[in-house]
């Protein structure tokens, strides 16, 4: 089922100060970088218009989105309960409101994750990236209507396939003047396919994981959620919406004018996204670079979960992007983050990310043809080569050195580590119970975990602790020790959203799994292909259950004029294009809406057939055999317990 993200409830229990240890990791950071350097404050306010604090709420009044539960951040000094690097990015990124890129650029920032940047064209705004939702959008298009004078959308630019840009965009158009051919939408080949689809096969693990990484279930504050290295959380609810392109961007390099304005775009696949494009406005010598070029480490693999990313081709298109526009862009702009004005700056951060990125798949596999493994890997590159350690946009604030060199070398090699022990490894509360009774029982691995803490190792202390939770998930005092350890090693990340994955573990730990399942996504249900219907279908099917209910079904789309066979063998449902069984058990007939507002649950089968707006010949019982055998995926599924 396809959701959007939920915020989860706040915790019960309350957070710990930061110990001595963490209190001295976190002041020594102060020494290692380069701290009185208060360029970023300056450029992160250059250009401001206006000031956003407006708290933006859905049609039932319900806070979507509120900037000011992040002021806590106006303190000038970092609390040793925060790595002060990541104090640092969260104050900038902590800067909300409608700002002046160049002439006729603007950017709405932090009215969401993401940016929402807005060029003037001849006649009205192109809009790129709505944002996740339509209430964020629509709070922002009308902000930017306060200070600018109003003009209608005329085109919508996605730079990429990501719900944090392309979300809110009945926020800022009607689907009506869409279809009517008054307003353009242009996203990179294969936007379609790949924002779909990430959001349905692993849908519901995605959610859940992406609630570690974004915070969700962590109050806001000194001792909580401070960022996301990117832009402060995404909307709590909200609307998610989705309006197919009107026209593909397909050529590695392709110009178009779009309202009088000129667009050089250039597509990056397989970089931040499966389907992604930067471009160039010659007219304002203004670089727009997606989601490639941020004020950050990226992630090569998210941890909330996705298709690995290609760090080689990632480096290779920024330094496409560096020859190409390098010597013609006066400022450079994300969406995300803040801009970088001035040629000299533009390519010196496309070269540096670019080294970074380069770094990060060479080196891994450099120590991977010796034969080292993914942790030895990670733990061998702590730093970033040459002067790239010490320049700010190459910090690990949303992905990190040793996540992205692990994630490497899983696109290489693959998860196993090619050591026989880890070839057939005992399922984790198994193992945990082992590991217990071998160093003594819960008393002896809670002292053992004390000591660690005693002495702030504390990466030690959580794997203890994560063995006796594991054997013992109900034991209390175990859960708060292991809460205990996790934070501090919250307190002591640079990544905000390590951090916020560290925080959360210690939260559920204390409290339980609070988090929420999401809603569904009417748009997104639209959006799918019947193909992926069927292999989303082939996902939820239980194996077990369909164990000896063998069956064939012909399946037919009268509107679409599309049909297709499908097998149920062996447990295993499998389906083909184009052609239709000889002698199926059952044939079905309806149009895409009907299977819409089936997956919507506006009407379930047996409806949809009394309704007239499903004929089925032969035997009916296998259609509800089928669909009784389908899972509904829970997404508050355990993560730090068993």
């Amino acid at each position: 089922m396809l959701v959007c993200p939920a915020m989860a409830e706040a915790p019960r229990a309350t957070a710990k100060p930061a110990s001595n240890a963490t209190a001295t990791r976190n002041a020594a950071v102060l020494d290692r970088l380069p701290v009185t350097d208060r360029d970023d404050y300056e450029a992160v306010r250059r250009g401001l218009v206006a000031s956003f604090r407006d708290n933006i709420v859905d049609a039932d009044g319900n806070t979507v989105l509120d900037i000011k539960t992040y002021d806590f951040l106006k303190h000038a000094k970092s609390p040793d309960k925060i790595n002060p690097s990541l104090w640092r990015m969260a104050q900038l990124n902590a800067n909300a409101g409608l700002f002046k890129v160049t002439d006729r650029v603007y950017q709405m920032r932090g009215f969401d994750l993401a940016n929402m940047t807005i060029i003037e064209g001849d006649h009205g705004l192109i809009v790129v990236d709505p944002l996740t939702t339509t209430e964020t959008a629509r709070a922002a298009l009308d902000f930017y209507a306060r200070h600018r004078p109003k003009r209608s959308v005329v085109a919508v630019i996605y730079t990429h396939s990501h719900l944090d840009h392309f979300g809110g965009v009945r926020g800022v158009v009607d689907e009506a003047d869409v279809k009517a051919g008054k307003v353009k939408i242009y996203a990179p080949a294969g936007f379609m396919q790949e924002a779909v689809s990430e959001n349905v096969f692993a849908g519901t693990a995605m959610l859940r994981r992406a609630q570690y990484q974004t915070g969700a279930p962590v109050t806001r504050g000194e001792r909580g959620q401070i960022d996301t290295g990117i832009g402060k959380v995404g909307p709590r609810g909200g609307s998610v919406s989705l309006i197919a392109p009107t026209d593909l961007v397909t050529a590695p390099y392709e110009t178009l004018k779009i309202d009088g304005v000129e667009f050089e775009f250039q597509m990056t696949p397989g970089t931040e996204a499966p389907a992604e494009m930067n471009f160039y406005l010659p007219r304002f010598r203004a670089l727009g670079m997606a989601e490639n070029a941020t004020r950050t480490m990226h992630n090569i693999l998210t941890p909330r979960g996705a298709l690995v990313r290609d760090a080689r081709a990632w480096g290779r298109f920024l330094d496409d992007s560096l020859v190409r526009y390098g010597p013609r862009a006066e400022v450079m702009f994300a969406q995300h983050n803040w801009p970088t004005w001035g040629r000299e700056r533009i390519e010196t951060m496309l070269a540096d990310q670019r080294d970074m990125y380069s770094f990060l798949n060479d080196r891994t596999l450099h120590l991977a043809n010796q034969g080292l493994t993914p942790v030895a890997i990670a733990e061998a590159m702590k730093t970033l080569p040459g002067n790239l350690e010490s320049k700010w946009y190459t910090r690990g604030y949303y992905g990190t050195l040793s996540f992205n060199s692990r994630a490497v070398y899983q696109r290489y090699l693959g998860f196993y580590d090619a050591n026989p022990a880890n070839l057939d490894p005992l399922p984790p509360a198994e193992n945990a119970q082992h590991y217990v009774e071998a160093m003594g029982g819960r008393d002896r691995v809670l002292d053992l975990m004390r000591k660690a803490m005693a002495a702030g190792d504390y990466r030690w202390a959580v794997q203890l602790g994560n063995h006796l939770v594991f054997a013992q998930p109900d034991d209390q005092k175990a859960r708060n020790t292991q809460a205990d350890a996790l934070e501090q090693l919250g307190y002591q990340a640079e990544s905000s959203i390590w951090r916020n994955m560290y925080l959360t573990g210690a939260t559920e730990l204390r409290n339980g799994v609070q988090a929420k399942g999401g809603r569904t996504t009417p748009d997104m249900v639209r959006a799918l292909d019947p193909a992926m219907f069927f292999d989303l279908m082939a996902i939820r099917l239980d194996a077990d259950k369909a164990q000896g209910h063998d069956m064939t079904l012909n399946w037919v789309f009268s509107d679409l004029d599309r049909a297709f066979a499908i097998t149920v063998r062996n447990g295993v449902l499998t389906w083909r294009e184009g052609s239709q069984h000889a002698a199926a058990d059952a044939s079905i007939t309806m149009d895409k809406e009907t299977l819409d507002r089936i997956n919507l649950r506006e009407i379930d089968v047996a409806g949809a057939v009394m309704a007239g707006r499903v004929r089925i010949e032969g035997d009916a019982a296998k259609l509800r055999q089928l669909m009784g055998m389908l899972v509904t995926f829970d997404p508050a599924f355990n993560i730090v317990t068993p």
